[in-house]
């Protein structure tokens, strides 16, 4: 420990320091290096179960396993272990007269600590599946001790700070991680097999667009100019389809400087597909089997229990439209739904906490927010937004102050959002002034002018559809977790 950060290191923490160079002086090093592997502990029981079904337990050979001990008790001249690694647990069996010398190590091993073993599996007369060491190697010696068995790591400040420890020993946190890494890997292989492209586009933008969101602000040294953190990957992933490329993705990070919640971090991951030639159908269907893939990889099943509810992401998904969600809440007409007065009397009618001097739009949404999302629980697509809200999605010929956009909803969150993309360059360099003029209106969420794009879209843009889908959410409801903090590994917290 430098002089610069003294702490007071507790008694067992001293011990276990000074048992390294006790450990040196048997010719052990307590910080190991690469050990081979032959089975995981998951294989190594199911292995053993099969020959004990089969009668063949006479032919099952040696195996090594590695992982950590979670426990261990010596009885004199015998001890014994548990052994944990990603899957599963094993109790490991050490006899003196089998080890020898080695057998002494074993007394300065404790909890925590990491070894690889070698032995046979047998069963013991409790019925214990068990593994008799012939040899062990010490891969690496811990310095601090787990958290108290019984009561464990359960603050979630603590859980969240130190979320290695949290993954050590809470079983359901891990699991949590393998079903995400387990959904990404199917997302991916979908889209793969549907011919789609993964990209890579720049996380510095000189133009923070693609979204409506208030951005993290940097500075680039040599050009001397500000940069953005990207709020979206759309406009970037578009001029790919000018270019030719038809269809392609992208899954990656996303910074919006904006509060934190159970559903909201400022640093998240979202995917976002755009196919040259489709439409917000064709988005649909893609949305539809991207979930349900992910679920049955996941989950091994299209069904998940989140929030007290059997959510199915069983194709098909039930359709609303966008405002008539909102008459049916307020019992406005579509026609009465055009007036920003009956919008705001409606706003406060329902004590929606909005400023009302926002445009018409983000009435809108705030209360469609507090009316109808809460109440979209099974998988549901919110079709046909107004053009205020979807600066960049294509309009409805005939119903031009409507757009070809939808949500997607499941359990009151919104996890998708996709449009029939707008391709035509007049059209969008008039929404980016309305956007601006939005803007000095008091909505700094709106679209700044990105003239660069709207001269990439004169080239020509083919009819597109795009797609964009919130991994973080998508994670915490094949999951069970109802905060997204339990879906992101290291989220972002107050300094101590």
């Amino acid at each position: 420990m430098s002089e610069e950060n003294p702490r007071h290191l507790t008694d067992e923490e001293q011990i276990r320091r000074s048992r390294l160079e006790e450990l040196r002086a048997m010719g052990i090093n307590p910080f190991g290096q690469k050990f081979e592997i032959s089975r995981s502990i998951k294989d190594a029981i199911a292995e053993f179960e099969k020959a004990e079904a089969e009668g063949t337990l006479e032919d099952l050979p040696a195996i090594t396993v590695a992982g950590r001990i979670m426990a261990n008790r010596s009885m004199g001249k015998a001890a014994f272990a548990n052994l944990k690694d990603l899957d599963a647990n094993m109790q490991l069996y050490f006899r003196k007269n089998e080890l020898g010398e080695q057998f002494d190590v074993f007394d300065k091993l404790y909890v925590g600590d990491l070894i690889g073993v070698q032995g046979k599996v047998f069963r013991t007369q409790k019925q214990e599946i068990t593994l008799r060491v012939e040899s062990f190697t010490v891969l690496s010696c811990a310095l601090r001790p787990l958290p108290e068995k019984f009561h464990g790591l359960t603050d979630k400040e603590q859980r969240y700070r130190r979320r290695y420890v949290d993954l050590i020993v809470n079983d359901e946190v891990r699991q949590t991680f393998v079903r995400r890494s387990k959904m990404v890997s199917s997302i991916r292989r979908t889209l793969d097999s549907m011919g789609f492209m993964e990209m890579e586009t720049p996380v510095l933008h000189a133009i923070a667009g693609g979204a409506a969101a208030r951005p993290f602000k940097t500075h680039h040294n040599a050009l001397d100019m500000p940069f953005f953190m990207r709020i979206a990957t759309e406009l970037h992933l578009k001029r790919l389809l000018v270019g030719g490329l038809e269809k392609v993705y992208e899954l990656g990070r996303i910074f919006r400087n904006e509060g934190v919640s159970h559903k909201h971090n400022p640093e998240f991951t979202t995917i976002e597909i755009y196919q040259a030639y489709a439409d917000y159908h064709d988005m649909m269907e893609i949305t539809e089997i991207l979930f349900e893939n992910a679920a049955k990889e996941a989950t091994g099943s299209t069904e998940v229990e989140f929030g007290g509810h059997t959510i199915s992401f069983a194709r098909p998904w039930k359709r609303i439209g966008y405002l008539e969600s909102i008459v049916e809440k307020t019992g406005l007409s579509l026609e009465d739904l055009k007036d920003v007065e009956n919008v705001r009397a409606a706003c406060k009618k329902h004590k929606v906490d909005v400023d009302l001097k926002l445009p018409i739009g983000k009435l809108y949404d705030e209360l469609f927010g507090e009316l109808v999302e809460p109440t979209l629980i099974q998988p549901t697509f919110v079709i046909d937004y107004p053009i205020e809200n979807s600066p960049l999605a294509r309009r409805i010929e005939d119903r031009p102050h409507l757009t070809y956009r939808f949500e997607g909803m499941v359990a009151g969150m919104e996890v998708a959002n996709a449009f029939t993309e707008l391709n035509d360059p007049i059209d969008q360099l008039e929404r980016f002034e309305q956007q601006m003029k939005d803007r000095a209106q008091g909505d700094d969420e709106a679209h700044e002018m990105d003239q660069d794009f709207v001269e990439c879209l004169e080239y020509g843009m083919p009819p597109a559809g795009g797609l964009g889908i919130g991994i973080d959410r998508m994670a915490m409801l094949l999951s069970g977790n109802d905060s997204i903090r339990e879906v992101i590994l290291f989220p972002h917290m107050r300094n101590r």
